[in-house]
């Protein structure tokens, strides 16, 4: 992973891997760290597209000059998106290839005035569909906004059907030796670039739907992210599991979320799991909220159409790591989920059976009954109401498998 790795004729990956970041954006965990992809296109004229974050400038400038070699420049930088772990070299590299001229739309633009100073007559603005002639290469520009910021674009290069696509269709994960969606695990990556989609793009599922129709007008042949791994044997794969995610589209099976300081509550959990096993559904997750990120709880959530919720009250206010979970709910704009809620209390009865039922009514969810209220420690009769949430939240499922087949 030290030089240059060819990606299509004349296209090469020069990225870098961050095993450094613990936290992604300073919230999202990276227990396998993150790639950082950025590009080159040696033509006539020489393209590279994207950065890499202001620590590894060195890095990326050792493969670039091992391609072109010491005595040749870069003579265009792509800029597709300007958050700083793709823009983070810009300084570097505009002291280093004084003559580069940086290529963007209006909006990115602003941004490279507001984080890096950058002077007007270092950047050529190009308009939505417009292209830049790189000798046989041609690359044309295709904005996709809020995907997941407003400047956000697609590169399309006509000479090799790579579509460089920045943040959209790229995950979490280093790349560990290969770079292609063939010379890896994607069981693992799929999960991973789930967990990215369902955290920082899926509240703009909307743009996302739109920038896919986008594409479908370009004949790309290699879809090359930002992050992660590099599609190329089916690239249509990962285009279209956008599409489901960006549609909502759920799997049958369910996630329990639970906070419990005690083990009460826990019980209650898993009593609503195992009723949902005895009906015969398979993919049930239960997540401890105050050991699980909810970045990894989101990420299941949007995956499964079926939800339970269960908490208990802390200090008269629903359990905090519960709440935190329900305030990155309510913040993606979930839809298409069928809830249902337990709760737990010793003297506040009522506030957090209310708070979690709020939920459902802020996203436009089906809300399931029982709607389950224990105080203290579960009694059999709450246990049997657990079972009964249980199988009528298999019903439901199953129902919804079966309208979807």
């Amino acid at each position: 992973m030290n030089c240059g790795i060819p990606v299509a004729k004349d296209t090469y990956w020069v990225g870098v891997n961050d095993r450094q970041t613990d936290l992604f954006e300073s919230i999202w965990p990276l227990p396998r760290g993150v790639s950082y992809n950025a590009y080159l296109v040696a033509d006539e004229k020489v393209a590279l597209i994207d950065t890499v974050k202001n620590c590894y400038e060195a890095d990326l400038i050792g493969k670039i000059q091992g391609i072109l070699g010491k005595d040749r420049g870069v003579d265009y930088l792509v800029v597709n998106h300007m958050e700083p772990d793709h823009s983070g070299a810009i300084k570097v590299l505009k002291g280093f290839f004084p003559q580069m001229k940086i290529v963007g739309n209006a909006q990115t633009r602003e941004f490279l005035k507001s984080f890096y100073a950058v002077d007007d007559s270092n950047i050529l603005v190009f308009k939505d569909g417009e292209s830049l002639d790189l000798g046989t290469h041609k690359l044309s520009f295709h904005f996709i906004p809020m995907v997941h910021w407003p400047e956000t674009m697609v590169t399309f290069d006509w000479a090799t059907g790579v579509a460089f696509t920045c943040d959209a269709f790229g995950g979490f994960g280093t790349l560990d030796g290969g770079i292609f969606d063939d010379e890896v695990d994607m069981g693992y990556y799929e999960g991973e670039i789930l967990r990215y989609f369902s955290n920082i793009v899926g509240r703009y599922a909307p743009q996302v739907e739109k920038a896919i129709d986008k594409l479908k007008s370009l004949d790309y042949k290699i879809i090359a992210p930002s992050h992660g791994p590099i599609h190329r044997k089916n690239p249509n794969y990962i285009v279209g599991q956008y599409a489901r995610w960006s549609r909502h589209e759920t799997d049958c099976g369910a996630v329990i979320a639970f906070g419990s300081m005690y083990g009460n509550t826990q019980k209650v959990a898993e009593q609503v799991a195992r009723a949902l096993s005895a009906e015969g559904i398979e993919h049930i997750i239960l997540h401890d909220t105050s050991r699980s990120h909810p970045s990894f709880i989101v990420r299941d959530i949007w995956r499964y159409s079926g939800l339970v919720l269960a908490a208990c009250t802390y200090n008269m206010i629903l359990f905090p790591p519960v709440q935190t979970l329900v305030e990155h709910l309510k913040n993606k704009n979930m839809k298409n989920r069928i809830l249902g809620v337990c709760a737990s209390y010793s003297w506040s009865k009522g506030v957090a059976l209310k708070a979690l039922k709020e939920l459902a009514a802020s996203g436009g969810w089906e809300l399931l009954e029982p709607q389950v209220e224990v105080k203290s420690s579960p009694a059999p009769e709450d246990l049997e109401l657990c079972n009964q949430l249980g199988k009528n939240l298999a019903q439901r499922l199953k129902a919804c498998q079966s309208t979807a087949g």
